[in-house]
């Protein structure tokens, strides 16, 4: 950690398996809300989890943290448990009071490879976190900075945006929100959003075929 603070009240899964970064990618290759489709839109996160950077693109393993409201102390010492491809998933229990995500954890997340964070609470310093490239996703955001007393959890399962994230599980994010794939059901997904986009794409092309010429409506 970067910080000084004793980190005794923060308990630590002892580890949890990733998806396989090539099923993780082509999950990334369809839209979010294709592959929230292929879950029967169970596991779409609320739509109060808002897109607060620049960058939409947020693809990665859940790295599960649970802390108590207004309080990120757990958040830093997750990041030591970090890989590169990680995506931040904080249950900071809907608090909009004080923002657990700033520009100096955006800093460590680009050092360990983390991709973006998703929190159930307030994040600030939106700017600084857009021009990292990190995809960040809240319910708000404040200037007003946390405490680091703890306690936290890191790698066990979380709610946030109105789904169950287990660490591991695979978050998918763009412009729309973002999707929780559990890891358990990648295979599943995979094998069912290739024909859910090829589904709408025809849809797609007789709408525009049955669409009037506006040039002759306008004679």
């Amino acid at each position: 950690m970067f910080i000084a603070e004793a980190t005794d009240s923060v308990s630590i899964a002892p580890s949890w398996d990733r998806t396989a970064a090539a099923e993780t990618r082509r999950l990334g290759e369809v839209p979010a809300a294709n592959v929230g489709d292929a879950l029967q839109r169970m596991t779409v996160m609320d739509g109060g989890i808002r897109l607060f950077t620049e960058h939409a693109a947020l693809l990665g393993n859940a790295l599960t943290v649970n802390v108590r409201s207004g309080d990120n102390l757990a958040i830093h010492r997750a990041l030591d448990e970090a890989r590169p491809g990680d995506v931040l998933v904080v249950n900071g229990h809907g608090d909009m009071t004080r923002a657990l995500v700033g520009d100096l954890i955006g800093e460590i997340m680009v050092n360990a490879g983390v991709t973006g964070a998703v929190v159930d609470g307030a994040i600030r310093d939106v700017q600084a976190l857009s021009e990292m490239g990190l995809a960040v996703y809240a319910r708000a955001i404040t200037p007003a900075g946390p405490f680091k007393n703890g306690p936290g959890t890191i790698g066990a399962p979380v709610a946030v945006g109105g789904v169950v994230v287990a660490a591991g599980d695979v978050l998918v994010g763009d412009a729309d929100g973002v999707v929780v794939v559990p890891r358990r059901r990648v295979k599943e997904v995979l094998d069912a959003v290739g024909g859910i986009v090829e589904k709408e794409e025809l849809l797609r092309r007789r709408i525009l075929a049955a669409r009037p010429d506006r040039a002759a409506v306008a004679r």
